[in-house]
């Protein structure tokens, strides 16, 4: 893609309404816009990143279950059903012309086992999962923490239905490996903390990475992996571990993922049920994993970064090159300049290496330079007179550049 082409959304100060730094780092990189709090507009470098981090998404969840998309207005009586249309306080409502009801769906419990009921009839049709990437709406008393908490966020919803608890278990099992290597590919290490259920459950999972400036507050032994949510356990720094007798420690944290047994919660309310071998009706078991797709941007950003701007990981970086072309004042040289710049831009394209390419002629190096710091794209490249026929190469969060063929580039791309 080439900048000159492209809107730029970057600024040169950061956002004075914004405290947590996720939201003022990708405000001023141009990746995000805030339309009023807990609000965001993702502009073009923000949607690659999101749509990069739903690809790997999609890719862990597709061995779990079948994709699809459910409404995003909820009719009321389904939450009556369930009890939670009066339970759950940061449930949007909102009245129609004709005085009807609805809710903007924060979860769609309600909704998928509805849907699930349409093609749940026997032990054969079990176990079943369908997931869903979709805009969430909770109407936080205080949105804050930027991408961290909003009252519009987009979510990755998975739903499993089961024969019974082993097999929910089993299954609750498996989704936990799989959310590991999701967050591994993505250049998270999670840790796997026990954490009350809220409304879904009385316990839970919850995927945590350790940032110091995370809102949460986790009990963790570096010894045995043991991990709880502070919420329900009250232990201080140096406690005695339960699991093993070794001292705990008391780290901050970030959230990304979490999982819960749901067992017949919200099955058993609709009458979800499924006819066994012998013909005999039976209660459908049921579990729900989410991942917060806008709220790992966030985190990301709040994890990778220096005084210069973002270090995006490669495998969700909006672009996996950012190429430069320098000008000097000579016009014969420039055109020399545009002329490798171009075959650098073009070969990386042929070797599918996603290219932002920095060809504006009004900019200078400086703020090319600058720029390119602040965007975070993991491999720079540049290219100006100096360079002549190859091209220079520096990692992002590394000092040393190197003068490479194209070829050259391309290998090192390529087999990183």
């Amino acid at each position: 893609m080439k900048q000159s082409l492209t809107p730029n959304f970057i600024t040169k100060d950061f956002p004075k309404d914004e405290e947590s730094y996720n939201a003022r780092i990708l405000v001023r990189a141009g990746f995000v816009q805030k339309v009023m709090a807990g609000a965001y507009a993702y502009l073009p470098l923000g949607l690659l990143v999101l749509r990069r981090i739903e690809g790997i998404i999609r890719k862990h969840m597709d061995k779990l279950g079948r994709e699809i998309i459910m409404p995003q207005l909820h009719p009321k009586d389904s939450w009556e059903t369930t009890g939670r249309w009066d339970s759950l306080d940061v449930l949007f409502k909102v009245i129609s012309n004709d005085k009807k009801e609805y809710a903007l769906g924060p979860t769609h419990e309600e909704i998928v086992v509805p849907i699930a009921q349409k093609a749940i009839f026997s032990y054969r049709d079990l176990p079943m999962a369908l997931y869903q990437i979709q805009t969430k709406f909770r109407d936080e008393p205080r949105a804050k923490s930027g991408l961290l908490r909003g009252r519009e966020f987009i979510m990755k919803d998975l739903y499993s239905f089961h024969t019974d608890q082993d097999d929910l278990k089993a299954y609750y099992q498996r989704v936990k490996e799989v959310y590991h290597d999701m967050f591994k590919e993505m250049g998270l290490d999670t840790k796997l903390v026990a954490a009350s259920g809220g409304t879904f459950s009385k316990f839970s999972h919850e995927f945590q990475v350790l940032t110091e400036t995370g809102e949460d507050t986790i009990v963790i032994c570096p010894s045995c992996g043991f991990a709880q949510n502070k919420e329900i356990n009250d232990a201080k720094e140096g406690d005695i571990c339960p699991e093993c007798g070794k001292k705990i420690e008391i780290k901050k944290a970030s959230e990304v993922g979490n999982i819960f047994e749901l067992n017949r919660k919200y099955s058993d309310p609709f009458n979800l049920t499924y006819k066994d071998n012998n013909g005999v009706e039976q209660p459908v078991y049921m579990g729900c994993y989410g991942v917060g797709v806008s709220r790992l941007m966030g985190v990301v950003a709040e994890l990778f970064h220096d005084n210069k701007g973002l270090i995006w990981p490669a495998s969700i970086a909006p672009f996996d090159v950012h190429l430069l072309e320098l000008f000097g004042s000579d016009e014969k040289e420039n055109k020399e300049v545009t002329k490798q710049a171009e075959k650098v831009y073009n070969a990386l394209q042929e070797n599918n290496i996603s290219v932002l390419f920095d060809d504006r002629r009004e900019s200078s190096p400086g703020e090319k330079f600058s720029e390119a710091d602040l965007v975070g794209i993991p491999v720079r490249l540049v290219v100006s007179k100096k360079t002549g026929d190859k091209a220079e190469y520096k990692r992002r969060g590394e000092e040393k550049a190197s003068l490479m063929s194209v070829e050259e580039i391309i290998k090192m791309i390529t087999t990183s």
